[in-house]
């Protein structure tokens, strides 16, 4: 039990509570939207953003968050391309992620190593520059998602109604894109960039099993993943196992119990 009064596992303690807000808060406006593979996209193109940081000797994370900015973009434009298949923007931009990641991969044998902690996550090793970054994340997201409470969630339930009532619909579905995006980016080295969609869509998943409106919702999903990110750093640390993997496991987990417990309640 040492391991939890260490100062490593303390940083990361901080840096997956800030992210157990942020993570699950942006999932639910893009499970909601029906969008949740955007994260998947996200996370691929910010480790091709990795993998060049290392080539290049730039800090990880930051070049990994101006991919994930730039895919952000380009999925919007393709998006307004292919109106008709706007899913394709999605699949086109996580391709090109993945193919650049790999090239980038070849380019570097020497990195290959560091950049695996940013595929299934290295929450131990956060410094103190990962927790500013996240914490400025963590503030950017909760003030724009406070701002614009209320024209977030009408474009989430109807963006039709949205554009006839005069909002600029552009203008939120860029900003939950970019959002997503710089929460994607410095979440990757706490869970991976292989399983930080689950950060983002089980949480929500789990508050339409038991939530009964949009407010109690957004609380459920913080709820749910604090718990299981706390939880799951406790127990990776005191077992020796993977956290990110521990964190995930525990949320699918407490969603497979909480289907199982409704279907009991309702038969």
């Amino acid at each position: 039990m040492e391991i939890i009064t260490s100062e490593f596992f303390q940083r990361a303690l901080i840096g997956g509570i800030l992210i157990g807000i942020t993570a699950p808060l942006m999932g639910l406006f893009l499970v909601l939207r029906r969008l949740a593979m955007i994260g998947d996209t996200l996370a691929h193109v910010s480790i091709a953003g990795v993998a060049l940081g290392f080539l290049i000797g730039v800090y990880p994370i930051g070049v990994g968050l101006v991919f994930a900015l730039a895919a952000t973009f380009a999925i919007e434009k393709l998006r307004k391309a292919y109106k008709s298949y706007a899913e394709l923007s999605i699949a086109i931009i996580m391709s090109g992620g993945v193919a650049l990641a790999s090239l980038l991969f070849s380019m570097g044998k020497g990195f290959n190593v560091s950049v695996s902690g940013y595929l299934f996550g290295s929450i131990y090793t956060l410094d103190d520059t990962d927790l500013l970054l996240i914490g400025i994340v963590t503030v950017v997201v909760l003030i724009a998602v406070r701002m614009h409470a209320k024209e977030l969630f009408l474009m989430t339930f109807d963006e039709d109604a949205a554009a006839v009532s005069g909002l600029p619909t552009r203008y939120f579905n860029f900003l939950i894109s970019v959002l997503t995006a710089l929460v994607i980016s410095v979440s990757i080295k706490i869970v991976g960039a292989l399983l930080v969609s689950a950060l983002l869509t089980i949480p929500a998943a789990c508050s339409l099993v038991i939530a009964r409106s949009f407010q109690r919702s957004v609380i459920t999903v913080v709820v749910i993943a604090e718990i299981a990110i706390i939880s799951g750093l406790v127990i990776a640390g005191v077992w020796n196992l993977a956290p990110g993997g521990t964190i995930v496991l525990l949320l699918i987990a407490m969603l497979l119990l909480l289907l199982s417990v409704r279907r009991k309640f309702s038969a």
